[in-house]
């Protein structure tokens, strides 16, 4: 997975996180996406798990994660 450095994080939209209103998990592709899911699940609350989880699916409904293969 390519990194993510500050100037081009901040250059994404909100629309581009799964926590938008926070600017955490960054998902504005497959390869952060599936790291997003991987991080909360270690780090985040079980209501951002939860909201993580959402956001990925509806963008990337086909990692395994969300059911997809």
């Amino acid at each position: 997975m390519a990194e993510l450095k500050a100037k081009k994080r901040n250059q994404l939209p909100d629309s581009s996180f799964a926590i938008p209103s926070k600017r955490k998990y960054p998902i504005h592709d497959r390869e952060h996406a599936a790291n997003a899911l991987a991080r909360v699940q270690q780090h985040g609350t079980p209501a951002e798990q939860k909201q993580v989880k959402a956001a990925v699916c509806k963008r990337y409904p086909s990692l395994p994660a969300c059911g997809g293969s």
